[in-house]
């Protein structure tokens, strides 16, 4: 098991590696920051002085290798655009995509395990038929296009929800939260549906899959034959199976809705972390491009890594073919 652990962390600690430094390679060719930081009357000597100051005179290996240092120690440099430490930025940024994920993850794996389950059990009647046909908009619309509708019908029709921004926050000192007010929960719901709703699909369609191909097993069937009732089939032996699979799916669109909150906090305004990178690409502001790609990249490998764990610990199998194979 230790054995197991610690080769899954350090294949991690490749993957951040390997990510942090295309991404940092990447940045070459996003565009010259000098440009944006100087106005129109700046003279050779004032860009070559500055080029020197933000170490971008270096050789790349040295500038990736600095870049390495001071993020192990949480130093992620000052913003070029806002002049401030780009953790400070991000730790002001953190709490509205960390809140906004909770609850689309919420959401999305709540209703999604709810209604697979639903729709396998019932896969024959009417209402399980249209969840399926509805399911098939949160699978081909495109996350930008949902928001828009979503705004055009809740805030643009029928005024009840609106259409951008977080809504009243209260400030807990290093957390700024929307919870605690009415505006700011209202100012939730159309961002968390939209940035949810794909997942959400998805494992809905992934829950009824798998149910289905559980409910059709021999032991099932064995079940059913010594006269257990229909909830105890389901729902002890049939959904305890199903989530297995489900578990690495749901680990990976966890993941995902934080790395793809851009989209949805580019449509509706919202203050975080991915509306702060758009408008880092636009002034080519690379420490906050940077930080920003590196965060994102270990929440979605720890979060990767913690389900690899757990799954180890839920199959069985896993643990007898590591015994198998000593």
């Amino acid at each position: 098991m230790l054995a197991y652990i610690i080769r899954r962390v350090a294949q991690s600690a490749l993957v951040l590696l390997i990510v942090g430094l295309v991404a940092f390679a990447m940045f070459r060719f996003v565009g010259d920051p000098i440009d944006n930081m100087l106005g129109q009357e700046r003279t050779a000597d004032d860009i070559e002085r500055l080029r020197e100051q933000l170490g971008l005179d270096q050789p790349f290996v040295v500038q990736y290798y600095r870049f390495l240092e001071n993020a192990v120690q949480g130093n992620f440099g000052v913003s070029y655009r806002q002049g401030r430490p780009v953790i400070d930025i991000l730790m002001e940024r953190a709490p509205a995509t960390l809140e906004l994920a909770a609850v689309s993850g919420i959401l999305a794996v709540l209703f999604g395990i709810a209604l697979g389950v639903f729709t396998a059990i019932r896969r024959k009647g009417i209402a399980a038929n249209i969840i399926m046909s509805v399911s098939l908009i949160g699978v081909s619309l495109p996350t930008f296009l949902i928001g828009i509708l979503l705004i055009y019908l809740f805030s643009v029709e029928l005024g009840w929800l609106p259409s951008f921004g977080r809504g009243e926050v209260v400030d807990l000192g290093a957390w700024t939260t929307g919870f605690l007010t009415a505006s700011g929960l209202k100012a939730l719901i159309l961002p968390s549906i939209t940035l949810g709703l794909y997942q959400m699909t998805l494992i809905m369609r992934l829950v009824r899959s798998e149910m289905l191909e559980v409910l059709r097993q021999d032991y099932i069937r064995f079940a059913r034959a010594r006269g257990l009732r229909n909830r105890a089939v389901h729902f002890r032996h049939a959904l305890k199976n199903t989530m297995v699979p489900v578990i690495t799916v749901i680990g990976l669109q966890v993941g995902a809705i934080i790395a793809f909150a851009i989209i949805t906090e580019t449509v509706f305004q919202w203050p975080g972390v991915g509306l702060l990178f758009i408008n880092a690409i636009q002034f080519v502001d690379i420490p906050v491009m940077a930080a920003y790609l590196m965060l994102i990249s270990v929440m979605f490998v720890g979060i990767n890594l913690i389900v690899d764990i757990l799954y180890f610990f839920i199959d069985p199998r896993l643990r007898v073919d590591r015994k198998g194979g000593h």
